[in-house]
């Protein structure tokens, strides 16, 4: 079981990876909940229930904030979006085991935060400052295959804005 969530965690941090390496903010969110799903097996397997629920609202809360251009998500959005984080700090809450349960809660929060903002470069900034809590999460749980993961996506994620803010910025394109 443990080496079959550990190829499940590798095949979520491969998908992850792919997200912030697209260059529109739908393709980025749609990658990301497909890394998510694998995440949230891996964590099951792994017996790490708070990092799989926290997965599923995150999951949800980046398919809504797809969605956000829809009539009533977007005359509502700092009402949805607080609900969306009320709900991640509560069901975090609920699961607290001990100190490395807040890791995932700030680090879904920080991720799922980024979604709701359509500046791709903010998406980018914010959803890399997510993932040192994972990792140390992820570390916890013996979940190396996604700690591993968390810093290829910090590499990632840095790789992709070097693309497509700072180069793009300076001309260099």
């Amino acid at each position: 079981m443990i080496l079959l969530a550990q190829i499940i965690g590798l095949l979520a941090v491969v998908t992850f990876l792919l997200s912030y390496q697209n260059k529109t903010r739908e393709n980025i969110i749609k990658w990301n909940v497909i890394s998510r799903i694998l995440y949230i097996i891996q964590y099951v397997l792994l017996g790490a229930f708070e990092g799989a629920v926290l997965d599923i609202v995150g999951a949800i809360s980046s398919i809504v904030a797809n969605k956000k251009e829809n009539r009533v998500i977007k005359v509502n959005l700092p009402l949805v979006i607080l609900n969306f984080n009320l709900l991640i700090l509560v069901v975090g809450m609920v699961l607290y085991k001990n100190i490395f349960s807040l890791f995932p809660i700030i680090g879904v929060m920080l991720h799922t935060s980024a979604f709701w903002i359509s500046d791709e470069k903010k998406i980018r900034i914010i959803s890399f400052l997510g993932s040192p809590f994972w990792l140390v999460y992820n570390l916890s749980k013996f979940a190396y295959g996604s700690a591993v993961g968390d810093i290829l996506t910090m590499l990632s994620i840095g790789l992709a804005i070097y693309r497509y803010d700072i180069k793009k910025s300076e001309g260099l394109e």
